[in-house]
């Protein structure tokens, strides 16, 4: 399993396929169950959020497994994310996630995005009205924190473009191990990951497919002529070809599925070779960005400008 992992600027390793848990309390039976069903197939990173309502579903099927001898607490690797209305107290807000979870201790927590919001905000989807002044250099010293008092294992950051990952280490103490963006064929994040690469921060994409099922999402990575064509090349699907794109440019891919024939498929993409035509042929592919609507706007009038510039200097 060594060849499945990477090592973190810090030294820690981190497997370089996740398992994606965005779930509601009413999925939470069905989230347990194909957690165990993906440890038993190979999964050892479990990636959730607190605004993603998976956290107690994810830690109890952990705990279960490992008290059932499945898998050992130090094989597993656990993500989990600062909310944006947290920004002020994130060592409170870990102890909470490691509550929920029932763990003493977490792998990896990132800043989930470079914005603030009002502390009652609980929703993934803010109102103009719900967003404050975000003091990043506060926020981060309290990552650090969380990281001195052992807490978690790694801090970093997610949906930071190369501008604001710049900002953030002309104060940092700690660089971030990890920065998690949406990438996949048809968006590239060339620019945050170069930048990436010269500071040694390990990019981690989530979306790896370009979304589908989403009510963001799209099919059009995995409809593509190229990736299907390159597919039928290597008796592959679809969805193997792009993850193993993914994991091609040094990068973690992080997956969302409870379709148990779904899931065999995307840990399927460890056993995939690409060839160097093949890498040719999907950097020929257009780039499209994906937007998650209003709240994502580009508009310099809009509020929401502060979210939409993570775009701006990427393509």
């Amino acid at each position: 399993m060594r060849s499945y992992q990477t090592m973190l600027n810090n030294g820690e390793i981190l497997p370089i396929i996740g398992m994606g848990t965005y779930s509601g309390e009413s999925d939470r039976e069905i989230t347990e169950r194909s957690i165990r069903m993906a440890l038993k197939m190979g999964y050892r990173h479990f990636d959730t959020a607190k605004i993603y309502g998976s956290e107690p579903a994810v830690g109890n099927a952990l705990r279960r497994s490992i008290s059932e001898g499945l898998v050992e607490r130090e094989d597993i690797h656990i993500t989990s994310k600062l909310w944006s209305s947290d920004h002020n107290d994130p060592v409170s807000a870990l102890h909470q996630t490691l509550q929920r979870l029932g763990m003493e201790y977490i792998d990896l927590y990132l800043v989930h995005w470079p914005v603030a919001l009002k502390p009652w905000v609980d929703y993934p989807i803010p109102r103009e009205e719900d967003f404050e002044t975000l003091d990043m250099e506060n926020t981060w010293s309290s990552m650090e924190r969380c990281l001195e008092m052992g807490l978690c294992k790694s801090i970093g950051v997610s949906n930071f473009s190369s501008r604001k990952i710049e900002d953030l280490l002309d104060f940092a103490c700690v660089t971030p191990a990890v920065n998690q963006v949406e990438m996949h064929p048809m968006w590239r994040q060339r620019k945050v990951k170069a930048l990436c690469r010269e500071y040694g921060i390990h990019v981690s994409a989530y979306s790896p497919l370009g979304g589908p099922g989403n009510a963001w999402g799209t099919t059009d990575v995995v409809d593509h002529p190229i990736i299907q064509s390159i597919a039928l090349k290597h008796n592959a699907t679809p969805a193997q070809v792009a993850l193993r794109w993914g994991l091609s440019q040094g990068s973690s891919v992080i997956v969302k599925s409870f379709n148990p024939r779904r899931m065999k498929e995307n840990i399927g993409a460890l056993q995939l070779k690409l060839d160097e035509w093949d890498l040719h042929n999907i950097n020929k592919m257009e780039e499209r960005k994906i937007m998650r609507g209003d709240w994502l706007s580009n508009d310099t009038t809009s509020p929401y400008r502060t979210i939409g510039e993570l775009w701006d200097d990427e393509i």
